[in-house]
This record gives C-alpha cells, structure tokens and sequence, in this order.
C-alpha cells in the first residue's frame, strides 16, 4: 500500500493567507505606499485583506465569471496589490504587464491572455482601450504614481477604481478557490520572438512567499522596502508575498529613484530591500545617511561594491519568474564569495550538466536544470503553449532554465552567461528574437541579428547588425534612423537599440546560422572604440 500523499497547502489559497495575517496581526501595518512628493498612504492587515474582499465583490457584481483574467497594467501603489489579491479572492487570472510595453506589445498580451476586463491608470488608460478595444469593463484609479491625474478615457464602461472599495465585501469567500486554482499570468521573455504566458497557481504564490521568507530570514518586525516594478516576480514574490507571509510591512514606491531612496528608507524604518545592480549603482553616486536601519539587502549575486560602499549585508540568489523564487540562494547572515551566488536552495533539485547531458565537474560550467512541481514549487504552464512547456523541460522533468552556472570547488555557483540570446537590459529581461521581430519586418532588411554590449548602468544594452537588401536607403545613417523608428514605434524603449549597424555579410556558425559569438568579437574589435569607419548609430 503506497502511503497517502499530501500537498503542503491542501485546501488553502491566497485568500487564507490575508485573512490569517488579518486575524493574527489585524492592527499591524501591511502596505505604507510612498509616492514621491506625496503623503504616504497606509493600510493595516486587517484594512488590507477588507478592501481586497471589496475590490473582488465588486468584480463579480459587475459581472465577471471565476476563471476569467483581468488585465492589470498599471505601477507600483497599494491599488495594484489590491486588484492582484482581489482578483485572486474571486477567482479571477489577473494578468500582469510591463508599464512600458508599446501598444503593440500590449495588444498581442491582451489578445494572447484572453482579457474581459482591464484595472489601469490615467496615463495609461487610453493605451489600454487601444490596445484591448474587446473589453467588457475597464477601471482607472485616480492617480499615476502618487501624482493625482485629471480624469482618463473611460471607454468600454468605465469606472473608477475607487468605486470597487465602496461595494460590501460578502460574509464568506467571495468564490471558491483552491491551491490548484489558477492565479495569476505574468508575460516574460524568451528565446522566441514574443513572451510567454506563465501561468501561477494559488499554490505557486503561497509557496513563492513561505520560501521567499525562509531564504530571507524575515522577521514580522522587518519593515521591506519595495522600488522594483510588481509586474515583475522579483518584487511580487521577493518582496510582497514574502512580506504577507511573514506578517511585516511593505514599503512600497512607485518606482527606484536614487534622490528619494534613503530619504524613505530612513523615514519608515526600513530594514530590508531586494536590490538591482542598477539600483544600488546609481545610490553610489549620491550622498549616503551615516547611519540607517538596514539589516540585509538582496541582490543577484556577491558584490563587493555593496559591501564597501554601503556596507551592508547581502544575501545573494537567483530566480525566474517559472520558479517562483530562488533556486540558487546564499544563507541570512552568513557571507558568500565575492562574485558568487550561493548553493542549491533546499526546496528544489539543483543540477548543472554540460551538453551532453552530463554533470559539471567543479571548475567547469554548464546548463543549470531545476526540478521541482509544477503548480506548486514550478510555474502551472505557459499558458496556451502546450508545445513550449513541454520543451522547458527535459526528458526525466527537469526545468530547462538555459542559464550557464560555474561549479567552484568549494561548492559555491557563481553565474556565466545568460540564456541563449537573452538581454538583461537594467532589470529588464529581453530576447533578442523580439527585437529582430521587428527589424526584420521592415521591407529593406535582408538579415537582421542583435547581441548585447555591456553598459556602466543597465549591465547590457541592444546593439542591432543589419544586412540591407538592394536598393536599401542611403546613406546608410539614413538607414540606421529608420530602423530606430521602426522600434521605436512598435518596442518598450529598454528594447529599443542603443545602435545599429550595417554589414555587408554576416559571421555564420553550422547550418548557416549567424553566429553571434563572432559578432561580439566583431563589436569589441571594431565598434567599442571610436572609429572613422564605423557605420553608428547612438541614441541614448
């Protein structure tokens, strides 16, 4: 007889985490929103899980069905968290999006997401009726970023967003809902042209928070402050739903800013912070407080910079958004190499193999795979691709994460190289296939390849190579500015090329692909240095 297996959330969901930390810490502070030149807002734990069971009666009263998603586009602010966990309270999918997508980026999630339903902001709500013209229903709170906004295009019923507080929460559940539950969906970039959908169970998000918690060392009284967009897995799951689990307070702004960061930090108490390297660059530069209330800061591995400069503790990981939270993580308190990211976190099996398929020895670096369960300790699927979560994983199911690891001898695992023709453009993740999307489409463009250079602020930035068709525009300067317009117009400006060249032909590797790795050594060769027969085009 095979003994009963159980799941480690059987019959909970998110809902009963906010109504547990509710009833355990009802009076203690949850959300502090600090918008830049505004007074903070706060709402305790219980005010918090009251105006989310609102926000997801209201969904429901106007007329949207458990299962259906919701489009969430719109920054950092307590409505943000409130539309997510309502969203999740009624059984609805909310569907997450970068800020700074073009309209045609947004276009293909709400159309690929299958959205009714949009919660925006002012500044962003006449993009989303362009974007998503299908909707049922949109709401637009009153403000963009803390800055109060005259009144937005409405179109398709629109609504404030404030009026979803004003609707009685039920006496029970708002739906039913379960670990197993669908969640949420946050669109992330691949090595294929446009981002997948991955797809978040309530399970994946109470496991992201327990074990984002655990890796951290959060305390209930640790005060974390949040300056990284919650559109994205670091801040939701790092941050927020590791917050909630743990009972702290979140700190949250609208977005980093190197002149306001210490001043917030030091107003609020804050003893926590995941940080970009831009982030924690950029405060370098600006006058630092002799003393502060930091304990430990998160980051994507040992700097030494961190340490001399602030000096500040860190705990060093890294994660994707189809893990949740950290796969490979340092220890609380304890410090880790410089350079290095730590160990192979616990809660998940941790292999390097080479491409063979074989184990790395140490000194060498290899292929990092995860295994773990989806749904629960892995992302559900990417949703509406059946072929492309079926080819993330291996054989004997294991994650494919593509990302190149090096095996120190003592153990330690210290990042190589990126996924295969992947950007990381100040935070940002970009594929180059997006970009080469949209360059390639334009009628003068015979080939077209783009590989990242290395930049002081943002790690890497766009650099195009483009092989011109016959009769394309001259000069080729001419040629390079319609490229830029091209992107411009249709990409999120971090996607946009930094330059663009013309070449007459292009490196090839087998079976006639380009091979990028020459292209590189092209660039370092003859464009990272000025030279007088360089075809460049800079735009930033």
């Amino acid at each position: 007889m095979q003994p009963q297996r159980f799941h480690p959330f059987d019959g909970l969901d998110l809902g009963w985490l906010l109504a547990t930390q509710a009833a355990l810490r009802g009076d203690h502070p949850a959300v502090v929103y600090a918008p830049h030149d505004r007074p903070p807002q706060s709402l305790t734990y219980a005010e918090f899980h009251e105006q989310a069971r609102r926000v997801a009666a209201a969904l429901l009263r106007r007329g949207l069905r458990p299962g259906e998603r919701v489009l969430l586009h719109m920054d950092n602010g307590i409505e943000f968290l409130l539309a997510w966990c309502g969203c999740g309270l009624a059984g609805l999918v909310a569907v997450t999006t970068n800020t700074r997508l073009s309209e045609d980026e947004l276009r293909y999630c709400a159309d690929h997401g299958g959205v009714v339903a949009a919660l925006t902001q002012p500044g962003l709500a006449e993009l989303v009726g362009r974007a998503a013209p299908h909707l049922r229903w949109m709401a637009v709170t009153s403000h963009d970023g803390g800055e109060p906004a005259p009144p937005a295009l409405r179109p398709h019923g629109g609504d404030r967003f404030d009026a979803l507080l004003e609707t009685a929460a039920p006496a029970g559940p708002p739906a039913p809902t379960g670990p197993a539950t669908p969640l949420a969906i946050q669109y992330t970039s691949g090595t294929t042209s446009r981002p997948k959908a991955v797809l978040w169970t309530h399970a994946n998000a109470l496991w992201a928070g327990r074990v984002s918690a655990a890796h951290e060392g959060l305390r209930p009284d640790d005060v974390h402050l949040c300056v990284l967009p919650l559109f994205h897995t670091n801040a939701l799951s790092y941050s927020t739903l590791a917050t909630l689990w743990i009972g702290g307070t979140l700190v949250l702004q609208p977005r980093f800013s190197s002149s306001r960061y210490w001043a917030v930090a030091l107003r609020h108490g804050c003893t926590w912070a995941s940080m970009m390297a831009f982030c924690y660059r950029a405060l370098a530069q600006v006058e630092r407080p002799p003393r502060h209330a930091f304990r430990q800061w998160g980051t994507a591995f040992s700097d030494p910079l961190v340490h001399r400069t602030f000096g500040i503790p860190t705990i060093s990981w890294w994660g994707m958004t189809e893990t949740l939270t950290h796969g490979l993580v340092g220890v609380p308190h304890l410090p880790v190499r410089d350079g290095m990211i730590g160990r192979a976190a616990p809660e998940y099996g941790v292999r390097i193999v080479d491409d063979d398929g074989r184990p790395v020895e140490p000194g060498g670096t290899g292929t990092l795979q995860i295994l773990g369960v989806p749904g629960l300790s892995l992302f559900a699927r990417y949703d509406g691709d059946a072929e492309a979560t079926a080819r993330a994983y291996t054989p004997d199911g294991w994650f494919d994460t593509g990302d190149q690891i090096r095996v120190h001898d003592d153990g330690l695992l210290q990042f190589a190289d990126r996924r295969k023709d992947m950007l990381k453009v100040g935070g940002e993740n970009v594929a180059s296939s997006e970009i080469e999307r949209v360059i390639g489409a334009l009628p003068f463009v015979a080939e077209v390849a783009v590989i990242g250079r290395p930049h002081p602020m943002l790690d890497e930035v766009p650099v195009a190579f483009v092989l011109p068709r016959a009769g394309a525009p001259e000069p080729q300067a001419r040629l390079a500015e319609l490229v830029l317009e091209r992107c411009r117009a249709e990409l999120a400006a971090f996607k946009v090329p930094h330059e663009v060249h013309a070449v007459d032909e292009f490196p090839r590797a087998n079976v006639n692909k380009i091979a990028k790795s020459r292209l590189r050594e092209q660039w370092r060769a003859r464009w990272a240095v000025p030279a007088e027969h360089a075809v460049r085009k800079v735009v930033r």
